[in-house]
């Protein structure tokens, strides 16, 4: 079985794959100053919770965007799981090609993202990720990955709106039955989530536009990413695991080579 942790600014989610199969999904929040023996803790509790062993995970793959933790979350695997995980980067060997001005600047998450689009479908997409910050990756027909959009992820902006102001107080993002609220809280709720999913398909439809690439599939994911796809025509598809299987396709090409990094 596979043990596949994708370390996110906000979430460190971990999947566990018997072959294609998710089993078990687990999910804690982000902190830099945690120990390597309450990473083992969290590993361990999850593995229990499937009535799994340390000796059942046969390969462990990490993807993080988050640095600071690393040292101690590599350890824990280590410690606990008795074996040195793969983790995410541009040298390894991969199906795809990084075609940007600044290659090695692109995230594990967006290697990941991009691999499961290519080897999924085989064709162009966007590959929208709803999370901290919410990032549209585009790879070709050729499985080249060509450009990025970034923008502030839609809890970052319901926070900017609720930080800035005096009296708005924190709501839950839902959307509202209507765009015209009667009240403070479905005002905020109209402003953020409808707005939000104009500038969803704004963007899209302009990157289809200057791509020339209008029958593009765009797929979707990342933890607030439901709530915007099902609201729009120009989201094709969502999946919530798209990591843990990306990370299974990038595992499985470089299981038993040797990199400096791995």
């Amino acid at each position: 079985m596979l043990l596949t942790i994708d370390v996110g600014n906000t979430n460190i989610s971990m999947g566990i794959l018997d072959g294609e199969k998710i089993i078990g999904r687990y999910r804690l929040m982000t902190q830099t100053t945690r120990t390597s023996d309450e990473y083992g803790f969290f590993i361990t509790t999850f593995l229990n919770t499937l009535e799994l062993k340390a000796l059942d995970i046969t390969g462990i793959i990490i993807s993080s965007v988050v640095p600071k933790l690393m040292y101690s979350l590599t350890s824990a695997v280590i410690k606990y799981l008795h074996q040195k995980p793969m983790i995410v980067s541009n040298d390894m060997q991969m199906d795809i090609k990084l075609d940007t001005e600044a290659p090695r600047s692109i995230g594990a998450d967006r290697i990941v993202n991009t691999t499961y689009a290519w080897n999924t479908f085989h064709r162009s997409c966007i590959i929208v990720d709803f999370g901290t910050a919410t990032t549209y990756d585009y790879i070709d027909q050729n499985g080249v990955f060509r450009y990025v959009v970034i923008q502030p992820g839609l809890g970052i902006s319901l926070n900017a709106l609720t930080s800035m102001t005096a009296k708005l107080p924190e709501i839950e993002i839902v959307k509202p039955k209507s765009v015209l609220g009667t009240n403070t809280i479905e005002g905020m709720q109209a402003g953020v989530v409808y707005g939000y999913i104009g500038s969803v398909e704004y963007i899209i439809k302009t990157m289809k536009k200057e791509l020339n690439d209008p029958t593009c599939m765009v797929i979707a994911t990342g933890g607030l990413g439901k709530i915007i796809a099902n609201e729009t025509d120009e989201i094709n598809a969502y999946d919530a695991d798209i990591a843990y299987k990306g990370m299974k396709i990038l595992y499985d090409i470089n299981k038993g080579k040797e990199y400096e990094n791995l």
